[in-house]
């Protein structure tokens, strides 16, 4: 119950998803937890919800996509419990009706997703370490995505955006290990949030896990605990890197399931 004692932790997207299970997770490790979130009520209700649990906690608004709402997120956790040690920079956006292929896409929305989910981490850290340098260190955890690794049919600015923020997760390690800030990231595969399942049909969720090497789908725990244990000091020595988290959808030689279906058909 203490593997998070004494830390002090921003959540940004933290009122539902990912980002609600590490919340919730950090906060029973005995974390003070700031959940923000554009969608304040969300973020307030989730902080009710730790308290109630016994946990400290408080909901507020963030538009990840403005600097002076990123700013003001910080200094209020930092204001509030008296220092920083802890951001987990989750917030993140696509969408496939406007992102689509390298001659195709909106480049209105190519800028908006690279502001959001790139410069947005950019903007959260440069905020948060020189909270975290008069704290004596801190870990700074960011949402990449296996997007960030492999080419997809369409999303092509979401990919090139979370591919920006694994490397830039390794510059701010680079960058700041020596004041004992540490810097990860995780990259989750397909993940069973409530947007997913209320927005992928069941064929294309069918579709993922005939590829995954293990029986199921990913669920906001899984990502939830990785986070845990990279902002807790179980992982005070692993910096700069990006734990993928993907149930093995992506280790495989891509046509092992089609090459087992076939077998069984001769």
């Amino acid at each position: 119950m203490d593997r998070m004692k004494d830390k002090v932790v921003l959540v940004t997207g933290g009122a539902s998803g990912i980002g609600l299970s590490a919340a919730n997770l950090m906060a029973a490790e005995g974390a003070k937890v700031v959940i923000a979130d554009f969608n304040v009520d969300g973020a307030i209700e989730a902080a009710k919800n730790i308290q109630l649990r016994g946990g400290d906690a408080v909901g507020i608004f963030v538009d990840a996509a403005k600097e002076t709402s990123i700013q003001e997120a910080i200094e209020f956790t930092a204001q509030r419990y008296g220092k920083l040690t802890c951001l987990f920079n989750n917030v993140g956006l696509t969408n496939l009706k406007k992102d689509l292929d390298v001659v195709h896409v909106d480049l209105d929305e190519w800028d908006r997703l690279m502001n959001v989910n790139l410069k947005c981490v950019l903007l959260g850290c440069r905020f948060a370490i020189p909270h975290m340098i008069r704290a004596g260190g801190g870990s700074i955890i960011n949402t990449a995505s296996m997007a960030g690794f492999t080419g997809d049919a369409v999303r092509v600015a979401y990919g090139a955006s979370k591919a920006g923020v694994v490397n830039l997760t390794k510059y701010i390690a680079t960058q700041y290990g020596k004041h004992n800030i540490r810097c990860n990231a995780v990259a989750p595969g397909l993940i069973l949030t409530p947007a997913a399942q209320d927005n992928m049909p069941l064929d294309v969720l069918n579709m993922f896990a005939k590829y995954n090497a293990l029986p199921y789908h990913g669920e906001p725990d899984d990502i939830g605990h990785t986070v845990l244990f990279l902002a807790s000091d179980e992982s005070k020595f692993i910096t700069g890197q990006t734990i993928q988290v993907e149930g093995g959808h992506y280790i495989a030689n891509p046509t092992v399931p089609d090459f087992e279906q076939f077998v069984q058909s001769v």
